[in-house]
């Protein structure tokens, strides 16, 4: 079995990750470190970094370590960059995981009527710095951490970037149009840092999760007593061909293989799905 191909080997190689506190680029750096590789994982929020390290610590593996780190701030960018390189070597896989919405660009109601209440945030009442936000969050929390951290990466075998999209790139959801666009423009910009690195050896993709359950969504899918679905997580099922919810786990296959130069060496440029088909299917 060491021998094949197939079966992922980090061993020696530096991972960054960022947003690496939330629930999914936590469980793709475990995944990581259980395939050998020593992984950095960057949040704004440094308790959650270092407590997801600490557990993949506990697991074995490659090692671990968590960095309190601003995407938006390039100057703390270079500084947590140059931490880790002492720590452990240069950058050979970046994942761009860093992102997510915010309800000042969230609207209430998913069509527009007229003589909605005062109380109703409209389509009109989008607050443009909100939109602003997460924008910047999704997509400068993006470019910049790859300017940054890129530098090293440049004609080095093996290197690799892999961004953080969503399934609603593909179709954009009701209510939240800031970060269906933000996300449509991480999945534009995977197949650019593509081209544009593809001489230099660096490919770059992306996955697409599909509907997961967390602490930052739960209460849009279901009702107090967290089982029962709302009106919203039915409609989620229902075009989920396969009837249910993703797992975070079912996110560190996929990337995996998109990083392994064993596996996935001619693969550039392509957005993965991971939403049970929900891409997909049409409705009918």
């Amino acid at each position: 079995m060491a021998n094949n191909p197939y079966v992922h080997d980090f061993s020696g190689k530096t991972v960054v990750l960022t947003g690496a506190g939330g629930v999914i680029v936590s469980k793709l750096a475990e995944g990581f470190a259980q395939a050998g590789a020593n992984v950095a994982l960057l949040d704004l929020n440094e308790d959650a970094a270092n407590e997801a390290a600490e557990k993949i610590n506990a697991l074995g593996g490659g090692k671990a370590k968590g960095y309190k780190c601003n995407v938006l701030d390039k100057e703390n960018l270079e500084a947590v960059r140059e931490e880790l390189n002492n720590d452990f070597g240069p950058c050979d896989i970046l994942v761009n995981g860093a992102g997510g919405n915010s309800p000042r660009a969230t609207t209430d109601n998913e069509f527009h009527e007229e003589g909605l209440d005062e109380e109703t945030t409209t389509f009109f009442d989008l607050d443009p710095e909100g939109v602003n936000f997460v924008f910047s969050l999704n997509f400068q929390g993006t470019l910049l951490p790859t300017q940054v951290f890129a530098k090293d990466m440049v004609g080095r075998e093996g290197a690799n970037i892999i961004n953080v999209s969503s399934m609603n790139a593909f179709t954009p959801l009701t209510k939240i149009p800031a970060y269906s666009g933000a996300k449509a423009a991480i999945s534009n910009f995977t197949q650019w840092l593509a081209v544009h690195f593809s001489k230099v050896g660096v490919r770059c993709n992306a996955i697409a999760p599909g509907f997961l359950v967390s602490h930052q969504n739960i209460d849009l899918m279901f009702e107090e007593d967290h089982e029962t679905l709302k009106p919203r997580g039915n409609k989620i099922i229902t075009n989920t061909p396969m009837g249910r919810f993703g797992e975070p786990d079912e996110m560190v296959g996929p990337t995996l293989f998109l990083a392994d130069e064993k596996s996935a060496s001619f693969v550039n440029g392509v957005i993965i799905p991971i939403d049970g088909g929900f891409a997909a299917y049409s409705g009918v």
